[in-house]
C-alpha cells in the first residue's frame, strides 16, 4: 500500500462570522436570523446560554455573568466579526457596555450588538420619535422596558403587554392570534410600533403589519439582525420582512 502526502489548498477569502449568544429557551431567534441571512455569505455559530426563571431583572442579570465564557465556546481562538446577544430585556436589565465588555474580554475584536441597541440605531435611522410597544413580559419588565426608551429620548404613546413570565411560554404565543392582538392595538400618534422580545414570533408578520396598520414596524430580531448586517458591511436592501430592511 502506497501513502501520499498532499498539501491541503485553503480559501483565500472566507465568509463573515457572526456569533449569536440566544436564551437556552429561545427556539425562535435562529430560525429568524436564517430566514433572513440564508442567501448570504455569512456564517453563523449559536451557543447558548442558561436563563433562569421566573424572568425579572435579578435572573436575567444573573444570566448575564456568563457571557464571556459562551462567547469564548464560539468557535474558540477564532475571530468572529460580531457577537449578538439575543435577549432584549437582558440588555435592558444588564446594561449594553456591561455585556460589550463581557463579550470583548473573549472576542476582543468583534463588534457587538444587542435588541435593545439595535432599536435605538433603527429607529434614529428611521428618525422616529413616537413609538408604542409591545411586550410579552410582566408588567415590571415591561415598564423596564419603557422606560429604557425614554430615557433614550423617545416618546412612548401607548403600550400593551402579556404579562408572561417564561420564556418558553413566550416562544409558544400564536403568530396569528398576535397579528390580530397587534392589529387591534391603539397606538395614539406613534410612528411606529416596537414589538419586543426575541422569543416572539413577529418578524414572520411584520410586512402584512406595516400594510395593515400604515406604520412602521420594528421587532426585536428583526432590528437586531438588520443592526448585525449594518455592522458587517452586509447592508443590501432585502423584501419580505418590514420596511427597515429597504432603508440601507
Amino acid at each position: 500500500m502506497y501513502s501520499t502526502k498532499i498539501e491541503p489548498k485553503y480559501k483565500v477569502n472566507s465568509n463573515s462570522r457572526v456569533g449569536l449568544i440566544t436564551l437556552a429557551t429561545d427556539f425562535r431567534i435562529e430560525k429568524d436570523f436564517n430566514d433572513v441571512i440564508k442567501n448570504m455569505d455569512i456564517d453563523l455559530f449559536v451557543n447558548r446560554i442558561h436563563c433562569y426563571f421566573p424572568l425579572t431583572s435579578e435572573n436575567l442579570i444573573k444570566m448575564s455573568n456568563t457571557v464571556t465564557e459562551v462567547s469564548e465556546d464560539i468557535l474558540p481562538n477564532e475571530k468572529l466579526d460580531c457577537v449578538v446577544y439575543g435577549c432584549t430585556s437582558g440588555t435592558v436589565a444588564t446594561g449594553y457596555e456591561n455585556i460589550k465588555n463581557k463579550i470583548n474580554k473573549a472576542k476582543p475584536e468583534a463588534k457587538v450588538t444587542t435588541p435593545s441597541t439595535a432599536a435605538l440605531n433603527a429607529l434614529k435611522k428611521l428618525n422616529i420619535k413616537k413609538i408604542s410597544i409591545f411586550t410579552p413580559y410582566s408588567k415590571v419588565l415591561n415598564d423596564d422596558v419603557l422606560n429604557y426608551f425614554r430615557k433614550e429620548n423617545f416618546i412612548v404613546t401607548s403600550n400593551s403587554y402579556f404579562d408572561i413570565t417564561n420564556d418558553l411560554d413566550i416562544g409558544k404565543v400564536d403568530p396569528n392570534y398576535l397579528y390580530e392582538i397587534l392589529c387591534n392595538m391603539d397606538l395614539g400618534d406613534a410612528e411606529a410600533l416596537f414589538i419586543s422580545c426575541t422569543a416572539l414570533p413577529a418578524l414572520s408578520i411584520i410586512d402584512k403589519l406595516e400594510k395593515k396598520l400604515n406604520k412602521i414596524v420594528l421587532s426585536s430580531n428583526q432590528v437586531l439582525i438588520w443592526d448585525t448586517l449594518q455592522s458587517i458591511g452586509k447592508n443590501q436592501s432585502i423584501e419580505g420582512f418590514g420596511k427597515l430592511f429597504n432603508t440601507n
